[in-house]
């Protein structure tokens, strides 16, 4: 079964091939979200798609513009710029859209 992969989205396992600060698109399930004291008013967020995980940072004033999507979504398709810091990948957010409509037609696929 595919996954329905949304339009122009890079998978987790292909990250490496983006070049520094290449703007991307990212989608995936929700599974960490994390707004630390000490960070400033800065989001992590963790997505997860079919092939690995994408980790993602959420400025005060995007989370701001994008509040609904951050807090509620459980799928969430993420357009930013990629980053590379201490051998670990992130991608900054520009644009955060809540595509979770898109597990319902996950769940009818593995019905059939």
């Amino acid at each position: 079964m595919d996954w329905p992969r949304p339009p122009a989205c890079l998978v987790a396992a292909r990250l490496g091939a983006a070049p520094e600060g290449a703007r991307i698109t990212v989608a995936g399930l929700v599974i960490l979200r994390q707004r630390p004291g000490t960070a400033k008013g800065v989001i992590f967020v963790t997505l997860e798609d079919e092939t690995g995980v994408v980790n993602v940072i959420v400025w005060r004033k995007i989370y701001e513009r994008f509040r609904r999507a951050v807090i509620s979504g459980r799928l969430l398709r993420v357009t930013g710029r990629l980053q590379r810091a201490h051998s670990v990948t992130h991608v900054i957010a520009e644009e955060i859209e809540d595509i979770s409509a898109m597990l319902d037609r996950l769940l009818v696929q593995e019905q059939v």
